[in-house]
């Protein structure tokens, strides 16, 4: 009777145990188009990832470099100090997007440049994003802003 009992146990751990294992691979294989990973300019130029991947990258928008087109597409720079990747948006921006200030843009990076189709602004003058600010202060270029 022992022994059955211990065999029982045996098979209801194995099959909860296939079943987290079952449960986790199909969560991650669901999410696999949900994940996008943030990198900073300085990160895309020293490894630059592939043209299928989608990705964020964030940090300052450079001075001086933001055209507005004719049609619907913005060009302009980001930054994190350290380098530069040139952005191309087809859409209308955000009300509070100008240059100097943080953005965050989702997207794809194509033969140089980010492609983005989602672009984010700080949303009041003291925001920024973390993964921003963290690029930033790496690169020696963050302040924190006085209270």
């Amino acid at each position: 009777m022992k022994n059955l009992k211990k065999q029982r146990r045996i098979q209801v751990i194995a099959v909860a145990v296939v079943a987290l294992i079952a449960s986790t691979a199909l969560i991650g294989y669901a999410m696999r188009d949900g994940i996008n990973f943030f990198r900073a300019p300085s990160q895309v130029i020293a490894e630059p990832p592939g043209p299928s991947e989608v990705f964020r990258i964030g940090g300052l928008v450079e001075e001086g470099t933001l055209v507005r087109g004719e049609s619907e597409t913005i060009s302009f720079n980001v930054t994190d100090g350290g380098a530069s990747v040139p952005v191309t948006f087809k859409g209308v921006l955000p009300d509070l997007f100008e240059e100097n200030q943080g953005m965050v843009g989702t997207g794809r990076y194509i033969d140089g440049v980010f492609q983005a189709s989602e672009i984010l602004a700080k949303h009041d003058e003291t925001y920024m994003p973390k993964e921003v600010v963290d690029a930033l202060k790496a690169q020696g270029v963050y302040v924190e802003p006085e209270s």
